[in-house]
């Protein structure tokens, strides 16, 4: 119980949110000032070897303060929202401002804007509390235990909180939001089988961590004493993660302005960009929407944008780039904001089924390690890891050694077989709110074997 009040009590009100960024504007002497305060409750387990090593919870607020005179401008941070820190904040925000050099890109203030609100708060994860945590992380401990030949190590999060910002000349956003992240690894006592799964949601109660503790010990003993298969391009089925794992890079890409200066694989032969040109499989559709049940982002981006609906990709066809607002005014364009979800639409059926379907193939569970190639194809290298299987006549025949690939999300979503159904995914190493698809694909060019587990 005492947690829980903490939880709740840590964050603040819009009231409350509202009334620090009024008192800043009203102690700040500069041209323009904006205010970002974020404050959160985060409480956590981790374990490894079959037994826990560390939980715990954090209570923390961080204020922001930038001041701008003219093109200059500066930010100083705290984590004090006493009124006589606010007021060195801003004060050591005007001092840093006046000395900064001019940015020959800033943008005035945004005014008061219109969002549309998202209901990303749930009681059951702003309410989870150590027990809680330590029986859910049980449930794969002691299954790991009762095996006898398997070791689990996992981290499992949950995060209540309340972001605002303001600005002097008007703009106000407020937003509160929980998540709950649970990743889990098991691994053989082998040493030769490694399983993964997590789940993530802003609702506690969508997490189901029995499952996520069966499928990655399922996984580890599927994946014990792999062989090797001679690197090549082969069908894959991708799980949701690993398509997300790679996808999600397309984001990195899509700056409007990155592909009107000629440095993006947008860039249309001869000038311009690919905005209208069909660029992957007529299947694939990719947007962005915080009100998307998978996703329950927030409605707004950190200059105070509204973020609503944007499609990026719609059947296959590229419908519109990422505009910053410097670069729309500069172009005459609509400026889009910094959405930070990002979902590909998919089909209707389980990974099992694409199994089933598969005569001969590769399932990869996730992949890592991914560095850019060539940033004009969007080519990566990268590892798979944590279960990866050979597929043959529908069933699953043998448990793989680990390979490294050379691969682009535009070549994959260009030689798209089957799509399964869209997941929320537990991370990327790009973060945000992520939902992919699983996806059977041909031609997934591997290069070389891993000695990695």
């Amino acid at each position: 119980m005492r947690e829980r009040a903490s939880a709740n009590d840590a964050m603040l009100t819009r009231e409350q949110a509202m009334a620090i960024v009024e008192k800043a504007v009203k102690m700040s002497k500069a041209d323009a000032v904006d205010v970002q305060v974020n404050t959160y409750t985060q409480g956590n387990i981790r374990f490894a070897d079959n037994q826990v090593s560390t939980a715990g919870a954090t209570t923390d607020a961080q204020l922001g303060i930038q001041s701008a005179f003219g093109p200059k401008h500066a930010v100083v941070t705290t984590n004090d929202l006493s009124d006589e820190a606010i007021k060195r904040a801003v004060e050591q925000s005007e001092r840093l401002a006046r000395l900064a050099p001019d940015d020959p890109e800033s943008m005035p203030q945004l005014g008061s804007q219109q969002y549309t609100p998202v209901n990303s708060y749930f009681e059951s994860s702003a309410s989870l509390t150590a027990d809680d945590r330590a029986k859910a992380a049980l449930i794969a401990l002691e299954m790991a235990r009762k095996a006898g030949d398997v070791k689990a190590a996992g981290y499992l999060v949950n995060t209540a909180g309340a972001l605002a910002i303001g600005n002097s000349t008007g703009m106000f956003a407020y937003h509160r939001s929980t998540n709950v992240n649970y990743t889990l690894t098991a691994r053989t006592s082998d040493g030769t089988g490694s399983g993964w799964a997590a789940a993530d949601h802003a609702d506690w109660a969508q997490i189901d961590a029995r499952r996520v503790a069966e499928t990655a010990v399922q996984k580890a003993r599927l994946s014990q004493k792999p062989v090797a298969l001679e690197p090549g391009r082969y069908t894959v089925i991708l799980e949701p993660q690993a398509v997300g794992d790679l996808v999600q890079l397309i984001a990195n890409y899509a700056d409007a302005r990155s592909a009107d200066e000629g440095r993006s694989p947008f860039v249309k032969q001869g000038g311009g960009n690919k905005v209208g040109e069909k660029i992957v499989d007529e299947r694939v559709t990719i947007f962005s929407d915080p009100s998307d049940p998978q996703l329950l982002g927030r409605p707004w981006d950190f200059e105070g944008m509204p973020l609503g609906r944007q499609v990026w990709i719609e059947n296959g066809v590229l419908k519109q780039l990422i505009y910053s607002r410097f670069w729309a005014k500069k172009q005459s364009k609509t400026p889009t904001g910094g959405p930070s979800t990002f979902k590909m639409a998919g089909g209707t059926q389980s990974v099992e089924d694409l199994i089933k379907g598969t005569t001969r193939g590769i399932l990869v569970t996730r992949l890592w390690y991914l560095r850019e190639v060539d940033p004009r194809t969007v080519l990566y290298t990268g590892l798979t890891r944590d279960g990866t299987f050979l597929v043959e006549n529908g069933k699953i025949t043998k448990s793989l050694r680990n390979f490294r690939f050379n691969e682009s999300p535009l070549f994959l979503l260009n030689n798209i077989e089957a799509l399964g159904r869209p997941e929320r995914l537990a991370g990327t190493e790009q973060g945000g709110d992520v939902v992919m698809p699983s996806i059977k694909a041909r031609d997934f060019n591997f290069t070389s074997l891993s000695e990695a587990v």
